[in-house]
This record gives structure tokens, sequence and C-alpha cells, in this order.
């Protein structure tokens, strides 16, 4: 399989003050998904939330898969999805990864804070 149909960049580095539009991923038939955020600043304190949602395309809804903890300084993070794996809050939800991920940050204040995510499906 070609590795550009397997890595997304969801968001790409930059200082954010505000919770972006969310984004939606066409996950096909991956038997996994890893939601990888990178944040490589945060001079302010600043703090988001990264959810992760099973998205309806038509009806435009969206039910929760896994919502990170708050993430507040500079760090690697890695949320999984896969019916293999063993549940671990805020980290890993054992289910089947849906058609369409939507993938929302959500700031906590307007600090700026430094990331980037990709999605990589397995």
């Amino acid at each position: 399989m070609d590795m550009k149909k397997q890595v997304f960049e969801v968001f790409s580095s930059t200082a954010r003050t505000a919770s972006p539009d969310p984004v939606v991923v066409s996950t096909g038939n991956a038997p996994a998904m890893y939601v990888i955020v990178e944040v490589t600043l945060d001079a302010a304190s600043a703090s988001v939330v990264f959810n992760i949602d099973l998205w309806d395309p038509i009806t435009g809804t969206g039910v929760t898969i896994l919502d990170s903890a708050a993430v507040a300084s500079v760090s690697s993070n890695i949320y999984k999805i896969s019916p293999a794996l063993t549940a671990a809050a805020n980290l890993v939800a054992a289910e089947h990864v849906p058609p369409f991920v939507k993938i929302s940050p959500v700031h906590a204040d307007a600090d700026a804070i430094t990331y980037q995510v990709t999605a990589i499906l397995l």
C-alpha cells in the first residue's frame, strides 16, 4: 500500500491561540489508527485537548471515540484506535476504526501553543 495513502497531516505545525476547525479523515478499511500530536512550543502554559470522534457525514454528527487528557507542555503524544488493543483512558480506544474520524483540538484559553497532528492508518 502506498504510504501517502496511510499518513495524513491533519494539522500542520504552527502556533495557535484558538481551537481550529476540526478535520475529518477518511480511514478506508484500516484496522488501526494512530493520531500523533507533537507539541514543540508552549511558552505561555497553554492547554489543549484532542477529541477523536466517529464522524457521520450524512447527519454531520460525531460520537466520541477517544478524548486526550489536557496537553499542556512540550511533548510527543500518541493516541491509538484498534479493537486489538487494550483500552487505556485518554490514550487507547479498543474499538474498530470507523470509516470517518473527526479530529478536534479544543483550546482551554487564548495562550499560544505550537503543535502538529498526524494520522497514521495501519
